[in-house]
């Protein structure tokens, strides 16, 4: 995790010195590494299509204990879990007795929320956004307040089962469930 996380820093600083039209090629890359990454949380919303099955094939939400309620399987472990390896493990509840070979897809629809706080205009949590950086999140929340110390941002995220903190810059992506904080100016 710490290698795939020197890695998108690395990306993200050569971005910053390539012309505008490689930097969207840059960001694009680095939102379909943030996809690829992502472990599912409470609160995300799936949308879980099983082929030929449309009767279970809806959205459901990942509960407060990190589980899918799924007809026929009962719960299933979600949160922790990348997009792929869930869907394998749906899979294989459903291949137990259930279903023939089924072929499961999976979309989140909707990330759990991101929470800013500290010296913004308007902290609170906001609806997470794919490719969303800090400068993106204080945006959300307003911009700077006067007493901010614009280069003093730290982010607390789970990685792992473990708090996290980050000391973060403006570029650094953030995660579904994140906490932003921005921190006070001395003068």
């Amino acid at each position: 995790m710490a290698y795939r996380a020197a890695v998108l820093l690395g990306w993200m600083a050569i971005a910053a010195a390539m012309p505008v039209d490689a930097q969207t090629v840059t960001i694009d890359l680095l939102k379909k590494e943030q996809e690829a990454e992502y472990k599912l949380g409470p609160g995300d919303i799936l949308k879980i299509t099983v082929f030929k099955q449309q009767d279970i094939s809806t959205t459901y939400r990942v509960d407060g204990n990190g589980e899918v309620s799924f007809p026929l399987v009962g719960n299933v472990k979600a949160a922790g879990k990348t997009i792929q390896q869930f869907q394998e493990s749906l899979v294989n509840k459903l291949k137990d007795g259930f279903l023939v070979n089924p072929s499961v897809s999976i979309e989140v629809t909707n990330y759990r929320p991101f929470f800013i706080l500290g010296e913004v205009k308007s902290p609170g949590n906001f609806p997470f956004q794919a490719g969303m950086t800090v400068i993106n999140a204080v945006a959300l929340a307003g911009g700077f307040t006067n007493r901010a110390a614009k280069d003093d941002i730290t982010i607390t995220r789970i990685v792992d089962g473990k708090e996290t903190k980050i000391s973060a810059t403006h570029n650094q992506i953030v995660m579904p469930g994140d906490t932003i904080e921005v921190a006070q100016r001395l003068f």
